[in-house]
């Protein structure tokens, strides 16, 4: 083989570990981690801007911890605010809105209030956000006409 067919080869396999290592990464999550740890390594996770591993300890959060409503809303807010921080706003939107039909019940006084408040700022954020590009986009439009 020829150096520059050896560096085109070798360049190519870099190419494709790095296609394969930024794919979305399916975690084995133990069945002995505790709700505080999947909090944990769900933060983590998102901190380090790796959203579908932080999403996957939510959803473990959630699925294992079916009868504590303060889990279940920990894990749909936090899901929300990860699809907020990936610009996401449709789902981001659904989801808070889910989060926030919790705080619709006679039992409201129970639940975390901070869920509830933290739902109500991030909608006001993304609704600021879509008429700033509503804003953008019919000032673009007068420019062109």
């Amino acid at each position: 083989m020829t150096g520059i067919n050896l560096k085109l080869k070798i360049l190519a396999a870099l190419i494709m570990v790095f296609l394969f290592s930024a794919c979305a990464t399916t975690v084995i999550i133990s069945e002995n981690l505790s709700p505080a740890e999947l909090i944990q390594r769900a933060q983590e996770a998102s901190d380090r801007n790796r959203y579908s591993v932080a999403m996957q300890y939510y959803e473990a959060l959630y699925q294992r911890n079916q009868t504590n409503l303060d889990l279940i809303i920990t894990s749909e807010y936090e899901i929300a605010f990860i699809y907020y921080k990936q610009k996401k706003y449709d789902m981001a939107r659904e989801k808070l809105g889910q989060v926030l039909e919790y705080y619709n019940t006679p039992d409201e006084e129970l639940l975390p209030p901070h869920f509830k408040k933290l739902a109500q700022i991030v909608l006001k954020n993304i609704d600021e956000k879509d008429k700033s590009s509503s804003k953008t986009s019919a000032q673009k439009k007068e420019d062109n006409e």
